[in-house]
């Protein structure tokens, strides 16, 4: 086994074993705001698995492919995040700032 191999290997299981982690959270978590905590591994396993295209085929169409995927996930998945968790807190409460009781108050020494 060449070296560029095991690096491909190595990569696409990392990243294979993000993606499968982040939708098995995303799958046994209750709440909302608990899901959206596994959001983030899918992202970085897209960049994971990108990279090994890079490594297994080089310059080619479909790492340009992979590549521009993994940037959009990085690009939008924040995004998305926040606008899951605002919709959720105002169709919650009404409303998306916080009330009285759940302002942070400087502590006093």
């Amino acid at each position: 086994m060449r070296v560029a191999e095991a690096i491909t290997y190595a990569l696409l299981v990392v990243g294979v074993g993000l993606e499968v982690v982040a939708t098995l959270g995303v799958m046994v978590m209750t709440r909302v705001y608990d899901r959206l905590h596994y959001l983030g591994p899918a992202s970085l396993g897209a960049v994971l698995i990108a990279a090994a295209l890079w490594v297994a085929e080089g310059s080619s169409f479909i790492s340009l492919k992979a590549t521009l995927l993994a940037a959009f996930l990085l690009i939008a998945s924040p995004t998305l995040t926040h606008v899951t968790a605002r919709a959720t807190r105002i169709s919650e409460l009404g409303d998306w700032r916080p009330t009285t009781d759940e302002r942070a108050e400087p502590r006093q020494r």
